[in-house]
């Protein structure tokens, strides 16, 4: 080449020509899987993933926080904010001490080692990962710890109003550790999770909802019912603030969803656009089943739908198309009301906040139907894979989830219960965890 441009210049001259060519390339453009150091870190990415970072967290605080403290009674609505808000900074250091380290870094078939703990050898001049390039290794540990502290926030809705704040500490930490860790470092490192490669889980639906809401009913079961569950109506106290909730859980999801291909691209793109649509088609079909039911369509109805079928796209976002994201949303409020209404009532049990219903349910149905809706055999799918063999493979998946969630948390809560136990007492939950727990009161007047 430099002979061609440059055919009478000295051998030095053309040596530093290529080498500043080479530099401009070098740093002009977004190489996928190039891991060179901080010359291939994209600033474009860089300021997309620092801001998906923030809308993860303003899923939990305010967004989940909010959403859930608006369904419980007044008095214990200040113990699920302190919930959300203690989760959120324990489980960030948990996450800094060895969570990172030990669902990203390369170890055995169920977790990694223990060489990034604290953060060990990383700066801010640290090359990126192979499997995000464009933006520092620093971020992505930022970013993946907001998946790892919410994924706990979603299940303490299950049991909400009469478990102890310790038990739901210890409980959260180890099952994090037990549960979470191993399922996100098969599926999103390793590339290999229950013995399958090729398990499709963008953003969670595996990884965060199918595990919660398995570990929410569970822990629903064994914690056991509210003193006046089924004898007493248990309106939510603030339903303004639960719709609220929803709204920056709406907003934030983005982030969760199309913040995960790491770079400001068309992917993103349209991951964000069907993410919107999936909630925009469950809030839909929500609203039209409970006006064709009960005849009046309501607001907690609909911000519920909305939920279903964000949890739902959740997995497929990366996936799927416009007309998938329709049918994954519509199918996930009919499944999630389905669970919410009629299978909760059936078996009585106690899932205050409809945690199985939804987030299970719809993280679940969202991991199935990709296989389907994301098929390049579907209009708007890109996924080259057979819809059977994949079919069988995403089952697979939620299944081992499931039953690894599920006997994990079943051990977790007979261990607390037998050490430090569960429940508060009759009348500390008849007073309300606000003040029994926590020695405040959300509203004094």
């Amino acid at each position: 080449m430099t002979s061609s441009l440059i055919p009478r210049v000295g051998s030095r001259a053309a040596a530093a020509f290529a080498a500043c060519c080479g530099l401009f390339f070098m740093t002009s453009t977004h190489a996928a899987g190039a891991v060179d150091g901080a010359s291939t870190i994209n600033s474009g990415d860089t300021a997309w993933m620092l801001m998906a970072t923030a809308l993860v967290l303003f899923m939990m605080i305010p967004g989940l926080a909010l959403f859930y403290a608006g369904l419980v009674r007044a008095k214990n609505v200040l113990s699920i904010l302190m919930q959300c808000f203690a989760l959120t900074a324990v489980l960030s250091i948990v996450w800094l001490i060895c969570g990172y380290s030990l669902a990203f870094t390369d170890g055995n078939s169920l977790v990694g080692g223990w060489q990034l703990s604290f953060l060990s050898g990383i700066g801010p001049a640290s090359p990126p990962r192979a499997d995000a390039p464009g933006i520092p290794v620093l971020l992505h540990f930022a970013y993946q710890m907001m998946f790892f502290l919410i994924t706990p926030g979603l299940f303490i809705g299950a049991f909400a109003e009469r478990m102890k704040f310790k038990a739901i500490l210890v409980f959260s930490v180890l099952w994090s550790l037990f549960v979470y860790i191993p399922v996100c470092h098969g599926v999103w490192h390793a590339g290999s999770f229950c013995g399958l490669k090729n398990v499709i889980d963008l953003a969670g639906g595996i990884v965060v909802h199918v595990t919660a809401g398995v570990a929410a009913l569970v822990a629903c079961i064994m914690v056991g019912p509210r003193t006046d569950h089924l004898h007493t109506q248990m309106p939510p106290h603030h339903l303004p603030f639960t719709v609220a909730g929803a709204g920056m859980l709406w907003v934030g999801w983005f982030g969760f969803n199309a913040g995960s291909h790491y770079a400001a691209n068309g992917e993103a793109a349209m991951s964000l656009v069907v993410t919107h649509l999936s909630a925009c088609s469950a809030a839909v079909a929500w609203m039209m089943i409970e006006w064709v039911k009960g005849g009046k369509p309501s607001a907690l109805g609909i911000a519920t739908g909305s939920i279903a079928g964000l949890a739902a796209i959740t997995p497929a976002a990366g996936m799927v198309g416009p007309i998938g994201a329709l049918v994954i949303g519509a199918v996930s409020a009919c499944m999630c009301w389905l669970a919410c209404a009629k299978l909760k009532q059936k078996f009585k049990y106690d899932d205050s906040l409809d945690v199985f219903g939804v987030h299970g349910v719809g993280g679940f149905v969202g991991t199935v139907l990709v296989a389907i809706f994301g098929s390049r055999h579907f209009a708007g799918g890109s996924g080259d894979f057979a819809i059977g063999t994949q079919l069988a493979t995403q089952l697979t998946a939620a299944l081992g989830a499931a039953v690894l969630s599920a006997g994990v948390t079943f051990g977790l809560l007979k261990l607390i219960g037998a050490t430090i136990g569960l429940r508060v007492t009759r009348e500390e939950e008849h007073t309300g965890l606000d003040l029994a727990e926590h020695g405040e009161e959300a509203y004094t007047n």
